[in-house]
């Protein structure tokens, strides 16, 4: 493989003084990125500026060149990728590279890379020095990070969340299926990544809200209209009612606002105890 080294000159257009004027969805700008300026796309309207730092600030709106310049360095940066692979495995290296990018300005290379124990990789600079300029920086990367990085398709049939819009990973729990009355199956809660699907996230709050006017599963309860009395066996938050199995055998759905707890029973607070 043959890769001709980048010899980019720095653009005065990189770092031009940071501005407050709002961009319109879709538009592609320079962003100082948590490395050096990237090329963006605009996403959603302008929030207020953060107090410190200028990471994620809007540096200038893409220009054709910046653009060309943008697209050339990915192309140099997969050859390097693929490169580096090749180096790694003929040197018996256990460790993949995931990904490789460069900053605008061409100065670093950052090479995404994962590994299952600590790993020295100096070797791996040493072949790529001959092929680019740039200081490198090798960084290790977690099961998200390479699912937002290559890209996959969730189980919805869409993109997977960590690719497509998401800024950050925030944590997900078990407990977050089970307010949702979701199946507690491996298989159907993880993502491509192999983790929890982060989209668990999204309505948690909404479904705790509804389970606070819902009894919780297996509490002892009674219909008041016709009397009957049984056991909440499942809950649906969404429709406000819940599975009831009664005394006499009866398997019914009743709204929870026809419920009352049985007497010696009482009504979990703030729906904390409201899971399956």
């Amino acid at each position: 493989m043959h890769i001709q080294p980048v010899r980019f000159e720095r653009s005065p257009q990189l770092h031009p003084m940071m501005t407050e004027e709002p961009y319109v969805v879709g538009t592609r700008v320079v962003v100082q990125g948590k490395r050096g300026p990237e090329v963006a796309t605009v996403r959603g309207e302008a929030q207020d500026m953060p107090s410190t730092g200028r990471f994620g600030m809007i540096l200038s709106v893409a220009t054709t060149q910046d653009l060309s310049r943008w697209e050339e360095l990915g192309r140099e940066a997969e050859d390097l990728k693929w490169l580096l692979r090749a180096r790694a495995r003929a040197r018996g290296l256990p460790v993949k590279i995931v990904a490789a990018e460069y900053t605008l300005d061409a100065s670093l290379l950052t090479v995404s890379y994962s590994a299952e124990e600590r790993i020295e990789l100096s070797a791996l600079i040493q072949d790529v020095r001959a092929h680019t300029r740039a200081r490198i920086n090798f960084a290790a990367v977690g099961p998200r990070e390479q699912a937002m990085m290559i890209g996959a398709l969730g189980a919805c049939g869409r993109e997977n969340c960590s690719s497509n819009h998401l800024q950050e990973f925030a944590p997900v729990s078990i407990r977050m299926a089970r307010d949702q009355q979701l199946p507690l199956n491996p298989e159907k809660l993880s993502g491509p990544c192999g983790r929890l699907l982060c989209c668990l996230q999204f309505e948690h709050t909404q479904y705790l809200e509804l389970l606070q006017d819902i009894p919780r599963k297996n509490a002892k309860v009674c219909h008041e209209s016709s009397g009957a009395c049984g056991k909440v066996v499942k809950l649906h938050p969404l429709q406000g009612t819940v599975d009831l199995y009664t005394d006499a055998g009866l398997m019914t759905e009743i709204p929870a606002s026809e419920l009352r707890p049985m007497k010696g029973e009482g009504k979990p607070e703030g729906g904390k105890d409201n899971r399956a």
